[in-house]
C-alpha cells in the first residue's frame, strides 16, 4: 500500500446491531469496538461506513471506487450479499479491488446464506473468523 492511501471498510444492513444481534453467531463486540480494534491492529489508514440502505452502499462504492487514494474496499454486505445484483454491478464497475467479508461462516448456515452474488466480482472472500475476517481482508489489500 502506498503512502497516503486508505482502505474503506463498508458494513451493510443490521451490522449496526453487532453486540446485540445474535452474539452467539457474531460475538459480543459492537461495530464501534470492532472498528477501534481494527485501527489498533494495523498501520493502514481506515475509513468506515455503515448503512442499512442498499443505495448508500452503492454510492460509497462509486465515490471511493475511483479514488486513487483508495487502496481497496472491505465489504460486509450483510444480507445484500445473497441477492443484490445492484451492489454486484457497482463492484464490477469500480477500479479498486473489493474483498467480501463475513464474520460467520456463511457456508455453514442456512441454505440462502450459502450463495453470494457479489463473490464473482470481488478479488476474494473471507468468512467465518469473526472480527478477524476484517483484519485478514485489510492485510490482503495492504499486501496487494
Amino acid at each position: 500500500m502506498k503512502d497516503g492511501q486508505y482502505i474503506l471498510v463498508v458494513n451493510g444492513p443490521n451490522l449496526n446491531l453487532l453486540g446485540r444481534r445474535q452474539p452467539e453467531i457474531y460475538g459480543g463486540d459492537t461495530l464501534t469496538e470492532i472498528e477501534e480494534w481494527l485501527e489498533s491492529t494495523t498501520d493502514c489508514r481506515l475509513v468506515f461506513m455503515q448503512s442499512n440502505s442498499e443505495g448508500a452502499i452503492i454510492d460509497a462504492l462509486h465515490s471511493h471506487g475511483f479514488d486513487a487514494a483508495c487502496a481497496g474496499i472491505v465489504l460486509n454486505a450483510g444480507a445484500y450479499t445473497h441477492y443484490s445484483y445492484a451492489i454486484a454491478d457497482a463492484i464490477a464497475a469500480i477500479e479498486v479491488p473489493v474483498v467480501e467479508v463475513h464474520m460467520s461462516n456463511i457456508h455453514a448456515r442456512e441454505d440462502f446464506r450459502r450463495t453470494s452474488v457479489i463473490a464473482p466480482v470481488c478479488i476474494g472472500t473471507i468468512s467465518g473468523f469473526g472480527k478477524n475476517s476484517y483484519a485478514l481482508a485489510i492485510k490482503a489489500l495492504a499486501d496487494k
